[in-house]
């Protein structure tokens, strides 16, 4: 899926996951109260560096640093920039 946009070096685009709507109790939560999410799926990879290499792939769900990258907005649809070193794990399923 290709988006536009193409990431450089050691960095990845990806795309936040949706904040939770229901606690697991089955309470529905106000906006206010609604978690950010630091889960997230990887729509675009850089080709990595001599010093490190790309270990993330395309459509890899990652749980990142709460304040790594940066957002921005392309085309309507919400992108996170990100280092490869601020992608703290990759949920494997």
């Amino acid at each position: 899926m290709a988006i536009g946009i193409r990431p450089l070096g050691a960095r990845v685009v990806i795309k936040k996951m949706d904040a939770l709507e229901k606690t697991e109790g089955g309470l529905i939560l106000s906006g206010a109260a609604k978690e950010k999410p630091q889960e997230a799926e990887v729509l675009a990879v850089g080709p990595g560096t001599e010093d490190e290499k790309m270990e993330l792939k395309v459509g890899d769900i990652v749980v990142f640093s709460k304040y790594g990258g940066s957002d921005l907005k392309y085309k309507g649809e919400e992108y996170t920039v990100i280092s490869q070193k601020d992608i703290l794990a990759v949920i494997e399923k």
